[in-house]
């Protein structure tokens, strides 16, 4: 039983000691250098509390630094060089997150998709949806089922473009990753591919990464029981890599089954084997992740990128966000197919933005196209549906140090949406669009 009641956080706030953080930081760290070993990561946990204990004088109490740097000193001491390597990895990350307000700041430059970027902008700018001003003032005019006419036109261009492409490699082509973040509009946009694909005779094969997760009980998990399937190493990724290279000699492989409802995996479940014309699509997070193809000759890739890139400023000057659109999609999509209350979205979210940044923005100018899924038209939409909600989160967590993140998140969208004219018509949506995936209502079959 330790003594330790509370902990001082980085920001001055003092929140109840919780053991469990200890442990699942441990268990983050050996998971990401390959290991499974959870009791291993609870003993280590209780050495750290026992030193904490010792160390800490009567009435003080210690701070997240203390308690990191103790962690440090059992993991080495114990003979665990590499599990330290990457806590201390771990949070140097999360010390550049706080000092630069984005770990990958000081590269912006390169990481960012500029050329893309200014097209989407230009675009913008042409069609008078810029700004969150002129974007209301189309609206009160009765231009909305204009907008969305006028975005979908953009979007599925880009789609006919990266079709292309693909076709005129055909010859080389074993493998098409279909990547980005989050509730970019990975789906409907592989859909849509595959379907110009077929016009030419070409078939896109999905190999379903989802069936290499681990089973449940081997994840890292947090003080609130929220577990982590954001990180790569959530996936079986030397699996991965071995059934891609089999594929593409030709060989058959036995594919897993992933059972969600129990979070258990059970191997060599389906038959798969290429045929001439087919070629194997990749629909996933981490597709652009180092590890899921390492040793396939480029050649045999084709990378597409798809991100809502979004050119919109709001009444403040700033733009709008992509990461808060995607949070947005995220939440009505979890919400309708898969029971999952919005809020949880919101308070899950530290970690989908966390492992982005360090598994998928910094590989996007590795792709060969990238495809802007954001519509000028979907934030008119999203206000009736969650103005109130976000008012509500806001109000909730605001003196809530625990959930800083979904704080500022929360207070970042609500002001946003506060700004924008509401749409609650959602006819004008083409049923093949890429927001249909989220708002519901779409052709395709999720």
């Amino acid at each position: 039983m330790t003594k330790i009641k509370q902990i001082r956080k980085r920001s001055g706030a003092v929140v109840d000691f919780n053991p469990d953080r200890i442990t699942n930081a441990i268990y983050r760290a050996v998971v990401s250098v390959g290991g499974r070993d959870r009791k291993s990561a609870e003993t280590l946990s209780q050495m750290v509390v026992q030193l904490i204990d010792e160390n800490t004088p009567t009435d003080e109490i210690p701070t997240v630094e203390e308690i990191q740097d103790t962690v440090e000193k059992v993991l080495i001491e114990n003979g665990h060089a590499k599990v330290a390597k990457a806590f201390i990895l771990y949070r140097d990350e999360r010390t550049r997150n706080r000092d630069l307000g984005n770990a990958l700041a000081r590269h912006s430059s390169y990481y960012i998709p500029w050329k893309k970027m200014w097209y989407v902008l230009d675009w913008a700018v042409t069609h008078d949806v810029h700004t969150i001003e002129n974007l209301n003032k189309r609206i009160s005019k009765g231009e909305f089922p204009d907008i969305v006419t006028e975005a979908e036109a953009i979007y599925n261009q880009d789609v006919k473009n990266a079709s292309e492409m693909i076709i005129e490699r055909k010859d080389e082509l074993r493998i098409v990753i279909i990547t980005g973040p989050s509730s970019s509009g990975k789906t409907t946009t592989t859909t849509k591919v595959g379907q110009l694909l077929e016009e030419v005779g070409l078939e896109l094969v999905t190999l379903n990464i989802d069936h290499y997760f681990f089973n449940l009980d081997m994840h890292p998990k947090d003080e609130f029981g929220d577990y982590d399937f954001e990180t790569p190493q959530a996936l079986d990724l030397p699996l991965i890599n071995q059934h891609i290279k089999e594929l593409i000699a030709g060989e058959e492989v036995q594919i897993p089954f992933y059972d969600f409802k129990t979070g258990t995996r059970h191997d060599n479940q389906t038959v798969m084997k290429l045929k001439e014309n087919e070629i194997i699509l990749i629909d996933s997070l981490h597709g652009l992740y180092k590890d899921m193809t390492d040793g396939i000759p480029l050649e045999n890739q084709f990378k597409l990128y798809i991100e809502p890139l979004l050119q919109l400023k709001d009444n403040n000057d700033e733009y709008v966000r992509w990461t808060d659109i995607r949070l947005i999609r995220r939440m009505l999509r979890d919400a309708t197919h898969r029971a999952y209350n919005p809020r949880q979205t919101l308070e899950h979210w530290h970690y989908v933005r966390s492992s982005e940044m360090r598994n998928i923005i910094p590989y996007i100018n590795t792709t060969h196209y990238v495809i802007n899924s954001g519509m000028p038209y979907e934030l008119p939409l999203y206000r009736p549906k969650l103005l109130e909600r976000f008012a509500e989160w806001v109000e909730q967590y605001q003196d809530d140090p625990l959930r800083e993140d979904a704080y500022t998140r929360a207070a970042r969208v609500h002001n946003v949406l506060q700004q924008i004219t509401g749409v609650e018509d959602d006819t004008p949506v083409p049923e093949d669009s890429v927001l249909r995936e989220f708002i519901g209502g779409s052709i395709y079959e999720y």
